[in-house]
């Protein structure tokens, strides 16, 4: 079935004299995209054949790379066209939004990550309806309200061949009981989530271990990232510390605070340590601080922080003053120093 080349694929989608060839090369090309979004001739693909390819639910193609290849397709029909948004003129912009416009309402945005939004789309958010912006910012803001833009469905990937399945836990912290535990104190339910109908996906950022327990490796890695959960591994006891910070700490305010009034943090509950605890934040003007020196900060004097070399002589800490309850007993100390820490970026699960 692949024996056509791609520049008969393409031929045969232009020509509207066969409709039942063209139904079999979709099919094709869905399963196969590559073989015409990577063709040398994908520019010259009409307008209905493109439109036809990306409405389909079962095109096995990640959605940022979709949309990526859509801009290329819309940059490609206006001649003389800058590639780099940066140099676009208003007139620009529209041309392009005029060329896509039976094209972007066919991609799925909301199950596009926070980096894919900031990396690939925003550069060209003026094409897209001011309301579909609005409601981006507002689903990674805040993604438990509800939005007035049309949430398409996720596109049903298939692999003939399944990876091997891993016992692996998705944590080296935390339990999925523990993460639907924070995922309900990040939605306020009175009663906590389980395992089963916890709707919110983790996805790993940092890792300790991985990837180093200093200042610079978290601000390399963690890059303004919003909707975070940190989790950390008390050196020497059962005691797991985190927090939940719905905004983003910002090397650029070095030295400053930021001002959320839903972030938390938190202590869980692991071995000797019988009940988890939830500490909301009581002053919203200091619930997260800014500085190159820490990784995580939360709270004016540190409720609970991290500094440089966090696995190292006691300096972490949680003194409590900006939330509403310390973490551990005041005959314990303030310090510490963790065996591990991760932090993860939450969002609503796409099947929900």
């Amino acid at each position: 079935m692949l024996l056509l080349n791609n520049l008969r694929l393409l031929l045969i989608f232009q020509n509207k004299q066969f409709q039942e060839l063209q139904k079999w090369c979709n099919d094709i090309a869905a399963k196969y995209p590559s073989k015409v979004f990577e063709s040398e001739n994908f520019a010259t693909l009409q307008e209905n054949a493109l439109v036809s390819l990306i409405g389909r639910d079962d095109l096995q193609m990640e959605e940022v790379k979709i949309w990526n290849y859509v801009i290329q397709w819309g940059i490609a029909q206006n001649p003389g066209l800058s590639s780099d948004p940066k140099n676009w003129s208003g007139e620009n912009f529209l041309a392009l939004k005029i060329t896509l416009q039976n094209c972007l309402p066919l991609i799925r945005y909301f199950q596009l990550s926070g980096d894919d939004i900031t990396d690939k789309v925003k550069p060209y958010k003026k094409i897209l309806e001011e309301n579909l912006w609005e409601d981006l910012m507002q689903r990674f803001l805040t993604p438990n309200r509800p939005v007035s833009s049309i949430i398409l469905p996720p596109r049903i990937i298939s692999s003939p061949v399944l990876p091997p399945r891993t016992t692996e836990p998705f944590s080296t912290v935390i339990s999925e009981t523990h993460a639907a535990e924070i995922a309900s104190w990040v939605d306020k339910k009175t009663e906590a989530y389980s395992i089963i109908n916890n709707p919110y996906e983790f996805k790993l950022l940092i890792r300790g271990t991985r990837d180093g327990f200093t200042s610079k490796s978290f601000w390399n890695l963690y890059n303004k990232q919003i909707n975070t959960v940190v989790v950390m591994k008390v050196k020497g006891t059962d005691e797991i510390f985190g927090g939940y910070n719905p905004t983003a700490w910002d090397k650029s305010k070095h030295d400053k605070y930021t001002y959320c009034n839903n972030s938390f943090i938190f202590s869980l509950k692991n071995g000797t340590i019988q009940n988890s605890i939830l500490s909301r934040v009581k002053e919203p003007n200091y619930a997260l601080y800014n500085f190159t020196e820490c990784g995580p900060n939360f709270g004016k004097w540190g409720d609970l922080a991290m500094y440089n070399e966090f696995n190292q002589n006691d300096r972490c800490f949680c003194q409590p003053q900006s939330y509403e309850k310390t973490l551990r007993n005041i005959e314990d100390g303030y310090n510490f120093s963790v065996d591990e820490y991760e932090v993860y970026q939450i969002r609503k699960k796409s099947s929900l």
